[in-house]
């Protein structure tokens, strides 16, 4: 039986990739599922266990670390092994720099998207060595390319893929694989959830959402890349493109990442 922990798994992307691996792989597969929110926790798991999949739901802030080592923990107890780790918790915000009085919801952006993830490896990784199995870390095409209104953000995802493009090449010769995802504009709720200058939720998405991907699509390439033990799953044709033309032609990267951004929302 394979055991996967999966972060950020009541919602959004997290909870698709669970039904979705509960799908294919059913009584094969055991889900550890770590979110706040429990009541939609349960939610996910019971849906995954209707599919055959073993899961265990577990409330867990990733912005503590104790948090994250009582997950860690209690998928041992319970299961005795993990196999993959996918590091999907994260919280979104839009805000220009300018516009930010207090910096202190910069700090606790960085504990979720940043700290969450390297609490959570650091307590799996002598598991993950043991099974020699993978580590999957949820960045986003804004950890590639910095855009308007996502200074909070953008630091935490390129800090993400920092860190896991180093701890990649650390890993190499324990046969643990480490896969960065790099999702563009998903149809979620994360960014209605994000922090506005204030600190507080934004309530609306700031981004042009006409040509979201659809969530079960981006679960999808993210399942793929896990099992093929890929580097990076970098998901749009824009990301892919944009990434080498930021060397060659950086004024033109940051027209486009401009074209993303709500009018109302860009830099005057």
């Amino acid at each position: 039986m394979r055991v996967v922990i999966i972060t950020g798994a009541s919602d959004g992307i997290g909870a698709e990739i669970a039904r979705q691996l509960a799908a294919t792989e059913g009584a094969r597969i055991a889900l550890v599922l770590a979110a706040r929110n429990m009541a939609m926790l349960e939610a996910v798991a019971g849906e995954c266990a209707a599919l055959g999949a073993a899961t265990l739901a577990l409330q867990t802030d990733v912005s503590v670390q104790d948090d994250c080592k009582r997950m860690v923990a209690a998928t041992l107890e319970r299961f005795g092994r993990i196999d993959v780790l996918i590091n999907n918790a994260g919280r979104s915000a839009h805000a220009l720099f300018e516009d930010v009085s207090d910096l202190g919801w910069y700090e606790d952006l960085m504990r979720v998207n940043l700290w969450g993830s390297v609490w959570c490896t650091h307590a799996a990784l002598p598991s993950l060595k043991a099974s020699k199995g993978s580590i999957v870390a949820v960045s986003s095409l804004a950890g590639l390319v910095g855009v308007p209104g996502r200074t909070a953000y953008g630091a935490t995802k390129f800090a993400v893929s920092g860190f896991f493009e180093s701890l990649r090449a650390e890993l190499k010769g324990a046969g643990v694989s480490v896969t960065t995802a790099y999702p563009g504009v998903v149809a979620t709720r994360i960014r209605h959830n994000g922090y506005n200058a204030e600190g507080e939720r934004l309530g609306t998405s700031s981004l042009n959402e006409d040509q979201a991907m659809p969530v079960a699509q981006c679960a999808s390439l993210i399942i793929d890349g896990m099992n093929g033990r890929k580097r990076e799953v970098v998901m749009t044709a824009k990301g892919k493109i944009g990434r080498f033309l930021k060397l060659l032609v950086p004024g033109m990267i940051e027209n486009m990442a401009l074209a993303a951004v709500k009018d109302e929302a860009k830099p005057h």
